[in-house]
């Protein structure tokens, strides 16, 4: 099993002088931190106009300030948001190569389209044509990042002329492609696209084997038909994080944070929004109340607490409940709500001290033999694909030039 961090880089209400620049740079060097200590992703989403749930805006830029700080750790889009609303799909593609080039081939591209009507609304996205929207994109982006030219695309939602989208990235024929996934309809959409499953929800270990179960079920079969040039048949599960020794301690620095990433989340679907005045941290603590201790009395009768947020034992049981549901990769959401700098740190240090050697150690035989049985599904599922057919090159047409030729002798 692998690991990853995740960032949403919430802000709660009051926002004070330099917050912001400071819950940047926090994050940076818990990236840093995290590539030091053996963490294989750090991902990191894309929103708008969230407010106090994401101030993650350009994450293109994050990501390759992350890049250029690390050496190993991949550096993925959790999500890029496709639809050409958003970001023009040539954008994305040059995007995505020069980052692939930045971080020498450390990337992955996950795919999503967003939620709230505060996006959506903003952008004229029409909520029931997004997937399709999305979906349509993803695949012209894939073709863009690997054709020399990219032969043009008249679509039902864009359209653009040949033209050969420069650079193209280091990893072929490109970065690994993943999917937002919320629910079990949008884990067989990433299925029968043969992209990975960035599935995030909170869920138990017989939730997460039911997802694992239709995700491969989908992938070995006939319905797989990839949407880029290659597949990438992995599944990675979010997953709450703060770890001590002492599990009240633990859920003292954690379990609010991420309550909160919670609340916040269904307040932003579900809830009017007043931009710029609505304060998600105050209604949230004036909801919760005080009820932290509550939680840690509860948990102190408990054998353990496997929701990632305990003690070592309890993380340890936590992941080997996942891992048996056929989970790949766990992402800890660490950054949430008012979560502290210095405790994150702590558990990331205490994580890989303690917890992640034995996991790491089982990796390279696990994945092994996870390739040599999906072989051939995904042979057979890249020779249904259909190709868009490269360019030959009397095929290939001229772009006039602006201004025309002077006469020779005029």
């Amino acid at each position: 099993m692998r690991f990853g961090v995740f960032y949403e880089l919430q802000l709660p209400k009051p926002w004070l002088p330099g917050d912001e620049s400071r819950l940047f740079h926090e994050a940076l060097d818990q990236v840093v931190l995290a590539d030091s200590l053996g963490y294989d992703h750090a991902w990191e989403v894309e929103h708008h106009f969230l407010e106090e749930y994401s101030h993650s805006s350009a994450p293109e830029i994050f990501l390759a300030a992350a890049a250029a700080r690390t050496k190993n750790i991949r550096v993925g889009h959790g999500i890029r948001q496709v639809i050409p609303n958003y970001n023009h799909p040539a954008r994305t593609a040059e995007g995505i190569a020069t980052l692939d080039i930045i971080s020498n081939g450390r990337v992955d591209f996950g795919i999503g389209e967003g939620a709230t009507r505060l996006e959506l609304g903003a952008f004229k996205i029409p909520a029931r044509e997004k997937r399709a929207m999305a979906l349509e994109a993803a695949e012209q982006i894939a073709n863009m990042l690997v054709l020399d030219p990219y032969p043009g695309f008249e679509g039902q939602y864009f359209s653009m002329p040949c033209r050969n989208i420069v650079p193209k990235p280091v990893q072929a024929p490109h970065p690994p492609m993943w999917m937002a996934c919320t629910n079990r309809d949008t884990i067989k959409v990433a299925a029968q696209n043969g992209i990975g499953a960035l599935a995030f929800s909170f869920l138990d270990p017989d939730e997460a084997r039911a997802w694992a179960d239709i995700y491969y079920g989908i992938i070995k079969s006939d319905a797989c038909v990839p949407l880029g040039h290659s597949v990438n048949a992995n599944i990675a599960m979010v997953s709450n994080f703060s770890l001590h020794h002492d599990r009240a301690e633990a859920i003292r620095r954690g379990h609010e944070g991420f309550e909160f990433f919670g609340y916040a989340l269904n307040a932003l679907v579900a809830h009017d929004t007043i931009p710029g005045r609505t304060n998600l941290w105050g209604e949230y603590i004036e909801k919760r109340g005080q009820r932290t201790e509550e939680i840690i009395d509860a948990m102190k009768r408990a054998e353990r607490n496997a929701s990632g947020i305990g003690t070592p034992d309890d993380m340890r049981a936590h992941l080997r409940a996942f891992q048996a549901s056929g989970i790949d990769q766990v992402i800890f959401m660490q950054q949430a709500g008012r979560n502290k700098h210095a405790d994150i740190c702590a558990s990331l240090e205490l994580f890989a001290a303690e917890v992640m050697p034995e996991f790491k150690a089982e990796v390279a035989a696990r994945e092994a033999k996870k390739a040599a049985e999906l072989a051939p599904f995904i042979a057979a599922a890249l020779k249904r694909k259909k190709w868009m057919t490269p360019l030959a090159d009397a095929d290939i047409p001229p772009v006039k030039a602006s201004v025309a030729k002077a006469q020779v002798g005029g």
